[in-house]
């Protein structure tokens, strides 16, 4: 099969775009390279199969853009960079959504939206079905994002209900790994990055607020499950970890694994940071057969590893004031 992957540089998109040519698809990855990284793509650019074009989905698509699957997995998915470009944001899950399901549509394929449990807000159900319609302020900082995907899945639904579109909604909750950007200015890569270069340990709040972690193998496991299962299309599915854990103890796990013991310098909790955070994957489970397989141990065992190969000595942590791991997301650019 011919794939498109919108947001195919980004962290997950990356990883989606290289277990598909793994599988043997052709591999076309959009991006605009806003918040992708080239360096996530590198190591494919010399695969026949695969082909990068850069292009912005909120504008026209090229006319040979073309495929039998489309994952949506553009826009920005960590607060520190949707917050800088909050109109980008917007348009790319509006208007750039909009262009994908049309090409979709014309193509006669399969589509995809990688969503967010973002589209829960500060949940007042724990844990988060799909049946929950979220508290979510429509008027905060995080809005951009928040209801750029609630919008993006209502949109969806409309080309599903209207033209019969086959489409499939995955609400990606925390997803780390491998390739996740040192200055992201998420929790899990900003406790990493500190950790490795001995600096104090960041908590926004008071480090009692939870989320639920998903290494990015199993995420993009999901994705794809959730795409070729037959009986899925029209259904909104969470794919995340169902294992909580407070950041306070996310950072014993990283410290432990860094060999590390450093002071924590706690900040104000940002405007509308979820207190909790945590995926019922009953329909995943049912549905699709899936659920994660990778523990949190050696998953950051994995992602410390990868930072420490990875990372520039210079390049610091971003100081996004945020908690969250969506992932989203996923990138959503993620």
């Amino acid at each position: 099969m011919q794939v498109i992957v919108a947001g195919g540089s980004g962290f997950i998109g990356s990883h989606l775009c290289e277990r598909l040519l793994a599988e043997g698809h052709r591999v076309l990855c959009l991006d605009n390279g806003v918040t992708g990284r080239q360096v996530n793509i590198d190591h494919l650019m010399d695969q026949a199969t695969f082909e990068l074009i850069r292009c912005d989905v909120s504008q026209d698509l090229p006319a040979n853009v073309e495929g039998d699957r489309v994952y949506h997995l553009a826009s920005p998915a960590s607060p520190p960079r949707y917050l800088e470009i909050p109109i980008e944001t917007l348009l790319t899950n509006a208007t750039g959504t909009q262009h994908l399901l049309e090409r979709a549509h014309q193509c006669g394929a399969r589509f995809l939206l990688a969503s967010t449990s973002e589209v829960y807000g500060n949940p007042l159900e724990h844990p988060q079905s799909e049946r929950y319609l979220g508290n979510v302020s429509c008027t905060g900082p995080r809005s951009c994002y928040d209801e750029g995907k609630r919008y993006a899945e209502a949109l969806t639904m409309a080309f599903y209900r209207a033209k019969q579109l086959d489409v499939r909604i995955a609400r990606i909750f925390n997803t780390y790994g491998p390739r996740m950007s040192p200055k992201d200015g998420r929790s899990l890569p900003n406790f990493v990055a500190q950790a490795i270069q001995g600096l104090p340990i960041t908590v926004y709040g008071d480090g009692d607020q939870t989320r639920s972690f998903c290494f990015v193998s199993d995420t993009v496991g999901g994705l794809i499950a959730l795409m070729e299962h037959g009986a899925a299309t029209g259904q909104a599915v969470n794919l995340g970890s169902p294992v909580e854990i407070t950041m306070k103890e996310l950072i014993s796990r990283i410290q432990r694994i860094v060999g590390v013991q450093l002071p924590l310098e706690y900040a104000p909790m940002p405007q509308d940071d979820p207190v909790r955070r945590k995926p019922d994957i009953t329909k995943a489970r049912t549905l699709l057969g899936w659920q994660p397989r990778i523990d949190l141990t050696d998953g950051l065992g994995l992602t410390i590893d990868w930072f420490r190969a990875h990372m520039p000595s210079e390049d610091k942590p971003s100081s996004g004031q945020e908690t969250a791991l969506s992932g989203e997301g996923v990138d959503r650019g993620r």
